[in-house]
């Protein structure tokens, strides 16, 4: 039985769902990163990296390149940086109106009461 496509968008976008990873494919949009630079970069025990690696190769996302006893990753190829680029759009878009929002929202001057101010104690009619 075949998956449907968008069961099979869901699993990449799961599997990219995690921070560890998408900081990995960051720091690989520009060429091949060794994995001692990586551990450097994203600052989380070695275990942890072979684990987030793992599953990036295991999707063909990544691979990786070894020189002697040095070993690097590198995107296996250019649509994940352009994925990567086109997440930092929508988000850029999003933060902005979220902005402008707040901006119009400051300027409005009918600014309700804090909510702090606002809560009543449970049975009592606010006055001591």
């Amino acid at each position: 039985m075949q998956v449907p496509l968008y069961q099979a968008k869901a699993e990449f976008f799961r599997m990219l769902g995690h921070p560890a990873r998408i900081r990995v494919l960051e720091l690989l949009q520009h060429g091949p990163v060794q994995v001692r630079d990586l551990l450097a970069d994203i600052e989380i025990e070695p275990s942890s990296l072979s684990q987030q690696l793992a599953v990036l190769r295991r999707a063909g996302i990544v691979v990786s390149i070894r020189e002697g006893s040095t070993v690097s990753y590198a995107l296996a190829g250019g649509d994940v940086a352009e994925l990567l680029r086109a997440a930092r759009r929508i988000l850029t878009d999003l933060l902005a109106g979220r902005n402008e929002l707040l901006a119009e929202l400051q300027q409005s001057g009918g600014a309700a009461p804090p909510v702090a101010a606002a809560v009543r104690q449970p049975g009592g009619d606010g006055a001591r």
